[in-house]
């Protein structure tokens, strides 16, 4: 334990990295705090003992504190941060790919990280921070990993072949303008995960990028390298399982025809496959009764590993008989729900997703409550992949951390190719629910979802595939690439890169790795086996829809979005909201003026959308001298009477404009509620609109002009003055 604090520096680009250790939580392993302009994160590690669990426990939890951008959360009732947002499990998510390929296979000991975002200044990437962090406080701390690591943030801004366009760590403010966001962890020499989004760039940009990331990693490790050398602890040694080595040895000189066998029923997924490995089990103990049942179970689930390995080095084939860059089976279908607003089947081999889009009112956009401040999502996409999935039973309870990242993967592929919310006025949903599971549903899900959305009337700007490449690799220059992995291809292998876009380019990443991590050619390999794979995919997915639908379901709302000028937006709402009250009731459609001044129309009907829309327009449109309306009577006054001519919008027709006779009682003429034919004559400098019922320009004043007062005529010149008189005593 470290018992002062003690502060470390350096730059990168034109910003201060620091890293202070010792201040806070000093009954944590590690503690380190890492900072940025104001933004600093505490990162803690703590090592737990030993359980019999047969996988390694560790866990990375990234909170996210609302105190740390000075807002309380505003809930009326609840005001603690509740559980993790999807936002803060992702950021913990790409922590725990980035470090988790570098602790030893044998080392079953919980680890603990927990990443606590204490200040936030708007403008530097806690997540970056925070796994800047966590690398600092594993490496100098006893746990027994290969770091250190780096993780960094690249931007694209500028045309493409432009080296000078790529920003590392951008601000927040630049990252909005940017057409890449990539984020790269690495050693010194390898990358061990990529999370990206992109507006369909090139594979060459992404290359690009990757070692303007890489390059500043490097320069990031050596600086955690130098803090070790002074405050590092002595590393646990760890001694790797030698019985379960021992049985593997065993059981590939005895049983080599059981285990094949054996490999063929997982990849089939067969209904017999676990009594098969039982009844093997059993038979290995029966002749080797003193071994251990549990390490002869764990030897047979890594000899089916390396059986589908062999399989594919020495002989060049994969288990289920595929050529290595060969895409299973695809069976793809639209339109499959007959009440949805949009829906598709993808199909790859036995992995199979349906995918259901729903459109709705923008007004459904889902608020986001963030240290930052509130921010809408306008596209919101999710995964659920239930037990029979995989044909298993198991409880059925909210989306876990598998199933909020898959969602976000292909959420991420789909949004750059969705239409502005001008051009669309809807908030999408998309739902991929996994029927069955068998590797790289992430993927099925974003095709699925283009297929969708496109079925659903919604003109995303190209259709989006996506496909995983897998990785077998005994060296850095002995590998082979597998298009399209299968389940235990996965889980044999020692890379998952998804590579989702357009028949442009890339549009979203996402590599996670088992060993220590890929070099440059394996990465620009994978790159152009993953293009030619989503080219085929593409080309079979136009076979059933090429383009999106020309209108959206007759089940989705009808959704039209207006901009009026922002000194129009009382005048819409009216007082308490009369006026937007009165066309909703009137037409039956439902309208909704947002924060930012835009007014969006929806409804079922559409002829009731165009009449709010109509409404609406009328409201703020320009009125000129000379038009004629049809309006209303709302009100009598003395002078004369107010007509409504346009939906909330009143005028004044005086008494003398009523008609070419004399009119002593605005009341003779017309009623309230009564329809009449006006004109404007005039609109005066506070926007109040004259009217006149007098259609005809050459129609003459026969009875004499007539004054506010409501006398007329040279003839009745004593009783106007005798009233003028009166009205002066009474003022």
């Amino acid at each position: 334990m470290i018992k002062l604090p003690k502060t470390f520096t350096t730059t990168i680009g034109d910003t201060d990295l620091s890293l202070e250790f010792g201040r806070l939580a000093p009954q944590a392993d590690v503690a380190v705090m890492a900072r940025m302009g104001d933004t600093c994160v505490l990162t803690t590690v703590v090592l737990g003992d030993e359980r019999d669990l047969g996988y390694f426990p560790l866990s990375v939890e990234y909170v996210e504190k609302l105190y740390a951008g000075g807002r309380i959360k505003a809930s009326r009732w609840v005001k603690r941060e509740g559980r993790p947002s999807e936002e803060a499990v992702l950021k913990g998510r790409l922590i725990d790919r980035s470090i988790r390929p570098l602790f030893p296979k044998s080392f079953k000991r919980d680890v603990q990280v927990v990443c606590i975002l204490l200040s936030f200044d708007g403008e530097h990437s806690p997540e970056i921070l925070a796994a800047i962090g966590t690398s600092a406080a594993l490496h100098i701390s006893q746990i027994p990993w290969r770091g250190p690591i780096s993780t960094m943030r690249v931007g694209y801004v500028s045309e493409e072949g432009d080296e000078e366009a790529f920003i590392i760590n951008p601000t927040e403010d630049v990252q909005d303008y940017s057409k890449l966001d990539l984020i790269v962890s690495s050693t010194n020499k390898k990358v061990l995960m990529i999370e990206t989004m992109a507006e369909q760039v090139s594979e060459h940009i992404l290359i690009e990028g990757i070692k303007h990331a890489h390059s500043t990693n490097v320069q990031i490790i050596e600086f955690i390298e130098s803090i070790r050398k002074e405050i590092g602890k002595p590393k646990i040694e760890v001694v790797e399982n030698e019985a379960v080595y021992n049985m593997k040895k065993t059981l590939k000189a005895k049983y080599a025809s059981e285990i094949a066998i054996l490999t063929q029923k997982y990849a089939a997924r067969d209904d017999d496959a676990m009594v098969v490995k039982k009844d093997l089990v059993a038979t290995v103990v029966g002749q080797n009764p003193e071994a251990d049942p549990k390490v002869i179970a764990d030897a047979i689930e890594d000899s089916l590993l390396d059986h589908v390995r062999t399989e594919i080095f020495e002989h060049g084939k994969r288990i289920d008989g595929r050529k290595l860059d060969e895409i299973r089976e695809l069976k793809i279908e639209t339109h499959l729900l007959p009440r949805t607003h949009g829906s598709a089947l993808f199909q790859r081999g036995l992995t199979q997703v349906m995918a259901v889009a729903t459109l709705g009112p923008t007004s459904l956009e889902q608020y986001i409550e963030t240290p930052e401040g509130e921010a809408t999502k306008r596209y919101i996409h999710h995964y659920f992949s239930p037990p029979y999935s995989n044909g298993e039973t198991g409880r059925m309870d909210g989306p876990g951390r598998r199933e909020i990242g898959h969602g976000a993967l292909a959420e991420k592929a789909i949004m750059p190719v969705l239409p502005s919310k001008e051009q669309f006025p809807y908030a999408i949903r998309v739902v991929s629910e996994v029927m069955s599971s068998n590797g790289s549903t992430s993927m099925a899900s974003t095709c699925g979802s283009s297929l969708a959305l496109m079925d659903a009337g919604v003109p995303i700007k190209a259709a989006v595939a996506g496909i995983s490449i897998g990785l077998m690799c005994k060296t850095d220059d002995d590998y082979v690439l597998l298009t399209d992995i299968a389940g235990i291809e996965d889980f044999a292998g020692y890379m998952d890169f998804k590579v989702a876009g357009t028949a442009t380019g890339v549009t979203a990443i996402q590599l996670d790795v088992k060993t220590d991590g890929l070099t440059e050619k394996m990465i620009a390999e994978t790159f152009e086996a993953a293009k030619k794979a989503r080219g085929l995919i593409l080309d079979q997915m136009g076979t059933v829809i090429q383009t999106p639908r020309e209108q959206v379901s007759q089940y989705a709302p009808k959704v039209l979005m207006l901009t009026p000028p922002e000194d129009k937006i009382g005048e819409i709402i009216g007082s308490g909201g009369k006026t937007i009250k009165g066309i909703q009731a009137r037409t039956g459609a439902s309208i909704d003026v947002g924060d930012d001044g835009k007014v969006t129309i929806s409804g079922t009907d559409q002829a009731a959308v165009d009449r709010a829309a109509e409404t609406i327009k009328n409201i703020y449109r320009e009125v000129h001298t000379g038009e004629v309306f049809k309006g209303a009577v709302k009100k009598i006054l003395p002078i004369g009477a107010m007509v409504e001519f346009l939906p909330g919008r009143d005028g004044l027709v005086h008494v003398s404009k009523m008609s070419s006779g004399y009119v002593r009682n605005p009341g003779d003429v017309v009623q309230e509620g009564q329809e009449v034919q006006v004109k404007v004559v005039n609109i005066d400098e506070r926007g109040r609109v004259n009217l006149t019922m007098m259609l005809d320009d050459d129609a003459k004043d026969s009875g004499g002009q007539r004054d506010d007062t409501g006398f007329r005529g040279a003839e009745h010149s004593d009783r106007r003055q005798r009233f003028h008189k009166t009205d002066r005593f009474h003022r």
